[in-house]
């Protein structure tokens, strides 16, 4: 699987597949390339698609068989759209390669542009022209993530195909290649980790195992979570009971205020011990937990999209966990206190779900425009207290 000399490539590329045969997914698509490349009829494509999902592995599988490696240099011609986007990139480079006619070889050059949803209008609109005049001797290969930012004369110039996200079932397998080739120790929690965070992106997925492996040795699930800074089940949890079971001030300055939370984070492990701690100043204690999602946010860098992604999820299917509170009176302390426990599911009302659902839509769409996280942050919990409230009042 990888290429001799290799040791100091990243995974990604160390084990990117050579021959469309060592392709694990998309079965349907590439045998019907194959199909194209052994009846010398393949026509310009369009391989569209999230990332991570196989389209450039393809195509470069596709060169390779196409062409000797002595050749390939002079008969396919790589780009990433992305580095140039405008015009001069069509009327250059590729305007160049296409036009020159191979005297001594048969078949047709290949162009490959990546990331070709990158490109302006007008340098689409004159890639149509060159792709017209030049079909004859060069094929052309656009691959995108967006299919719609291809213009429509372009989309049906191209044979199309979509590359959807792998399964943990086709993941897996190359993930346990990748690991026994190079010796990694992973727990199962932590493969779990692995594939739940790359959402089908095997590219993502070998990052991660190589960040994790090296960062930390062992690729377990909580390794997993602080390399890549996504928030753990057990941090979605403690932020969706600050957001419900705290007002909106305590709430807000819980996520704001600087701060530890080591005297409240022993209280909500073991609440039963409580009583332990007469001889510290409750108040003190209390108030450091004004300190946890800041804790969270800051020391582990976790960011509010994040956050915002597993909280959407949580929300999406009804909810898997959260914390509840229990009023539980000390005889020997002045406050009245609170016990929690872990539920195992909790559901908001349908039509409930769907204004907070909405909310969140909204809340990711301003972040994605650049808005303050701090503002943001606010309508997040605000959102919440209103369905608390919501949900309150139906019940």
């Amino acid at each position: 699987m990888a290429p001799a000399g290799s040791a100091n490539l990243p995974w990604v590329e160390k084990y990117r597949p050579q021959a469309l045969s060592e392709l694990v997914s998309h079965r349907d698509i590439l045998s019907t390339v194959q199909r194209f490349i052994s009846e010398d009829r393949l026509p310009h494509l369009l391989l569209y698609g999230p990332p991570g999902t196989g389209k450039t592995s393809t195509i470069l599988a596709c060169a390779r068989q196409l062409y000797r490696e002595r050749e390939f240099g002079s008969m396919v011609l790589e780009l990433n759209a992305s580095d140039d986007r405008g015009i001069d990139i069509v009327r250059g480079p590729i305007l160049s390669f296409a036009s020159t006619r191979t005297i001594f070889k048969k078949g047709f050059k290949l162009v490959i542009l990546d990331e070709a949803d990158a490109m302006t209008q007008d340098a689409q609109n004159a890639l149509r022209r060159v792709i017209e005049k030049f079909t004859e001797n060069t094929r052309f290969c656009l691959i995108c993530n967006y299919l719609s930012k291809i213009i429509p004369a372009l989309q049906s110039r191209c044979t199309r195909f979509r590359f959807g996200p792998l399964t943990p079932e086709l993941m897996v397998p190359r993930l346990q290649h990748v690991i026994q080739e190079e010796g990694v120790d992973v727990t199962e929690d932590g493969m779990k980790a692995l594939v739940t965070l790359s959402s089908g992106d095997m590219r993502r997925a070998l990052n991660i195992l190589q960040s994790t492996s090296m960062a930390f040795g062992k690729v377990t699930e909580e390794n997993v979570y602080t390399c890549t800074g996504h928030p753990l089940k057990s941090d979605i949890a403690n932020i969706l009971d600050w957001m419900l079971n705290q007002d909106f001030s305590t709430a807000y300055r819980s996520i704001l205020c600087p701060g530890g939370y080591s005297q409240l984070g022993y209280i909500l492990l073991f609440p039963r011990d409580l009583c332990d701690l007469c001889d510290l100043c409750l108040g003190q204690a209390l108030l450091a937990g004004e300190a946890q999602i800041t804790e969270l946010k800051a020391l582990k860098g976790l960011a509010l999209q994040d956050i915002l992604t597993e909280i959407h999820l949580f929300v999406h299917r009804g909810g898997d966990w959260v914390w509840l509170w229990m009023i539980l009176e000390r005889p020997n302390l002045p406050l009245v206190l609170t016990e929690c426990f872990l539920l195992s599911t909790v559901d908001f009302p349908p039509s409930i779900r769907m204004q907070l659902l909405i909310k969140l839509a909204d809340i990711e769409y301003r972040l994605a425009a650049g808005t303050s996280e701090k503002i943001q942050l606010s309508s997040l919990i605000a959102a919440f207290q209103v369905t608390r409230d919501l949900v309150v009042a139906e019940a």
